[in-house]
């Protein structure tokens, strides 16, 4: 008990001074993966999650099965702090299902952390989800009423509830009977003692692939980029409203559920997803080049070179600069050795949190006109930060193009912006914007620019952070904490 109240103390330290770093950053959600039919499960899905460690940072689990027995192992912090090789010699089995995580649903603690495993009649279910069911308040209500206990504050925990409640009809029925009930956002991996099943909600918010390896064995992940790490082959995404199952009879899949239109989430492409990913049938790393390209078709601007935020702006930046032919500089230095626990040497210091990670190249700066480029422009604060440390390395004159539309309002779909006050861009026009930041200039991508840039029709994303067009119903009982 001492060792546990230990580690929780570290915990809450350490999640406190990553809150202090990226206050004004939009946070990541969660990745999901999984194996079927390989003798070291346990440690594909630990690379897996290694490969997926920025869709969450806060907490990492594994859970194995040899068919016969479970084990699991979960703890707060990234991927490399929760496993060693000790641990993962213990995780025995060719199934297995892991999940890192970013808290947009329920508080960041153990108890939280995910994948969440339960026995019931006689079989032990594990559930990994990337999403926020917009209806879960409602759910969770109605099943206390009928008697149901809940362990957690996360709404993953009623995926669980749901499938026992139609258990006696098999797992397949349960699966069709819950994903009837829940709304909003899930890709899901569920382990059962001789499964791994893979399922989308009908919109298909968030992303959910499958991949194969040379010994036949299968993968289920939220990117492609972990099926390159472990090498395996990517077979197809796993399609909206759709089941896969994976057993000792190898793959089958159905539609459980169906949508009139599909609601891809456009800031995966935006920020969440790596740029070595291919999702919803298209690389990243190419789409937002292409966000950058289309702002050259929308503004104008005179200046010496362009510059990212590593990592962030980066791709855009790359893409600009081609279309613009303007000079590309990296003329602010990133420090990949900030650890996450990285503690502040005193208050007074405010924005000692973001200096000691990005670091102008004054030489470069001084007596320029420079163009900054980001992906995007959430609370403002970071950014306010950083552009006072370009002004103050010499910049001649700062403007900054913005690679997406304002971000004006909250998002009940996985995404760690769920109140319109957080939003900058819901409290002050551009103009107000760019006199906070201290800019000389500042420009948003278009909402039509941003669509034809992703040769895509509008109709195939949720862009309702920033048109307030929600593709489900949403009430008042949604958000981070409504759970708790």
């Amino acid at each position: 008990m001492n060792q546990f109240n230990k580690e929780i103390k570290s915990i809450d330290c350490n999640n406190f001074w990553q809150h202090r770093r990226y206050a004004g950053a939009p946070r990541e959600e969660c990745g999901v993966f999984g194996v079927y039919g390989h003798e070291d499960a346990a440690n594909l899905t630990y690379f897996g999650l290694y490969a997926l460690q920025h869709r969450g940072q806060e907490s990492a689990g594994i859970v194995a099965s040899d068919t016969r027995n479970i084990y699991e192992y979960k703890a707060m912090g990234l991927v490399s702090e929760v496993f060693q090789e000790s641990r993962l010699k213990a995780l025995k089995g060719h199934l297995a299902v892991g999940h890192v995580r970013y808290s947009t649903t329920g508080s960041s603690v153990l108890q939280n952390a995910q994948p969440f495993c339960v026995n019931h009649a006689g079989c032990t279910l594990a559930v990994a989800h990337n999403g926020n069911l917009v209806n879960a308040h409602q759910i969770r209500v109605e099943l206390e009423n009928q008697g149901s206990i809940f362990q957690t504050t996360m709404d993953s925990e009623i995926i669980i509830h749901l499938l026992a409640k139609s258990w006696r009809k098999g797992i397949e029925d349960a699966i069709c009977d819950t994903m009837g009930l829940i709304k909003g956002a899930y890709s899901v991996v569920l382990l059962t003692d001789t499964a791994l099943i893979g399922f989308r909600d009908p919109l298909g918010f968030r992303p959910l692939c499958i991949g194969k390896m040379d010994n036949g064995a299968y993968v289920l992940a939220s990117e492609t980029c972990a099926l390159d790490l472990i090498q395996a082959k990517f077979v197809r995404d796993v399609e909206r409203g759709e089941v896969v199952v994976i057993d000792e009879n190898g793959l089958r899949s159905f539609t459980a559920v169906q949508a009139p239109r599909r609601a891809n989430c456009i800031f995966e492409y935006i920020y969440f997803a790596r740029p070595d990913s291919n999702i919803f049938g298209r690389n990243v790393y190419a789409f937002r080049k292409a966000l950058g390209a289309a702002l050259t078709r929308e503004i104008t601007v005179d200046a010496d070179f362009v510059m990212p935020f590593p990592d962030s702006g980066n791709y855009a930046a790359v893409g600009y600069a081609q279309a613009a032919r303007m000079p590309l500089e990296l003329a602010v230095i990133r420090n990949h050795y900030v650890g996450r626990t990285f503690i502040q040497p005193s208050q007074s210091m405010r924005d000692f949190g973001v200096r000691i990670k990005l670091n102008p190249v004054k030489d470069t700066i001084r007596g320029k006109k420079v163009v900054i480029m980001e992906d995007s422009i959430i609370r403002g604060t970071t950014s306010r930060t950083r552009v006072k440390a370009i002004r103050d390395a010499g910049a001649k004159e700062i403007s900054m193009l913005v690679s997406c539309p304002p971000t004006k309002f909250p998002c009940f779909y996985g995404i760690d912006f769920s109140t319109k006050g957080e939003l900058i861009a819901s409290k002050k026009s551009v103009e107000e914007i760019r006199e906070f930041l201290g800019l000389d200039a500042l420009h948003y991508l278009s909402i039509d620019a941003m669509v034809k840039a992703s040769g895509a029709d509008s109709d195939r994303f949720c862009m309702a952070c920033f048109d307030g067009q929600y593709p489900t119903d949403i009430n008042e009982h949604v958000g981070k904490f409504s759970l708790e």
